[in-house]
């Protein structure tokens, strides 16, 4: 069956990061969709949705809304209705389904999610903390750590760390170099600490890269042990070793996303504060199955 090209309006009174994410992980089901987006953000008056009526009129498609404002949403759905487009806001049944289990309306409050509350701060915070703490940077400062991810050079400690300081979370990274010491506060680390492996050649296709976008001017001293494939075989085999003595959990990230190993992060933080509040195990227990490598998604 041959695709067709469609013209996809993203309508919303903020931002509009909650359509395109419903978008992205819809289109994704498909196999290289043919999709011209349309993104019309901060849509808040009749001026501003008259453009978007307008664009809609001369690119019709299906179209995704999220607006608060009743007479906007009448306007938009009239239009479509008449020029014969699709039209639906995908938060409706959501809110309907809530509405009904809490037995109270929601507010017509525009881009609720938007706020600048305690939990925006501390999100702008767990950033300024990253990039203070990348790299094995202020390493008295992991004290202050929500979570500690260790791994060896180019294994997605970084961008995973940004990605769960956007949710808060002061991550901080350290990489496990062969012959270094590792910090002192990782003795008897204050919160949690996960290992991120990957496997061999996936490791040296990324840093070869690296080096690549280096140049040759800027190129390591030890290039050759960097992407050598025995030397990065025994490195991912020391900081393994390191992570099972320790007891900390691996995740293997060669084929995961950083959005999935940010998931499994979170999990296992949730399960070292659970097992933070439950008794002192007997003094013979079992290892914890935690300490076992995450594997890769199938």
């Amino acid at each position: 069956m041959q695709q067709r090209s469609i013209n996809l309006h993203l309508v919303s009174d903020s931002t509009g990061d909650t359509l395109n994410s419903i978008a992205r992980a819809t289109l994704a089901r498909f196999d290289d969709p043919l999709v011209i987006h349309h993104r019309w953000s901060l849509v808040r008056s009749r001026l501003q949705l008259d453009r978007v009526l307008e664009g809609i009129q001369h690119e019709p498609g299906p179209v995704l809304y999220t607006l608060v404002d009743s007479s906007l949403r009448l306007a938009l759905e009239e239009t479509c209705r008449r020029a014969g487009v699709q039209c639906f806001s995908p938060l409706d049944p959501v809110m309907e389904l809530l509405q009904s289990a809490i037995g109270a309306p929601a507010k017509e409050k525009r881009a609720a999610q938007h706020v600048l509350d305690a939990d925006y701060f501390r999100r702008i915070d767990a950033m300024h903390y990253v990039l203070s703490h990348d790299d094995g940077q202020g390493t008295l400062g992991i004290r202050d750590a929500d979570v500690v991810l260790v791994g060896v050079s180019r294994s997605s400690k970084t961008p995973t760390c940004f990605y769960l300081a956007n949710r808060g979370i002061k991550a901080a990274n350290v990489p496990l170099v062969p012959g270094a010491a590792l910090p002192d506060a990782l003795e008897h680390p204050p919160c949690p600490v996960v290992g991120l492996h990957i496997e061999v050649n996936a490791l040296i296709d990324i840093r070869r890269h690296r080096l690549k976008i280096i140049g040759a001017s800027g190129v390591r001293q030890d290039a050759n042990d960097y992407i050598d494939p025995e030397a990065v075989k025994s490195e991912i085999v020391a900081a393994r070793r390191l992570c099972t003595l320790r007891g900390w959990p691996v995740i293997d990230v060669t084929r995961r996303s950083i959005e999935e190993t940010a998931a499994t992060i979170l999990q296992l933080m949730e399960a070292w504060h659970a097992r933070r509040k439950d008794a002192v195990p007997p003094p013979h227990a079992p290892q914890d199955p935690a300490a076992a490598v995450l594997g890769p998604r199938p």
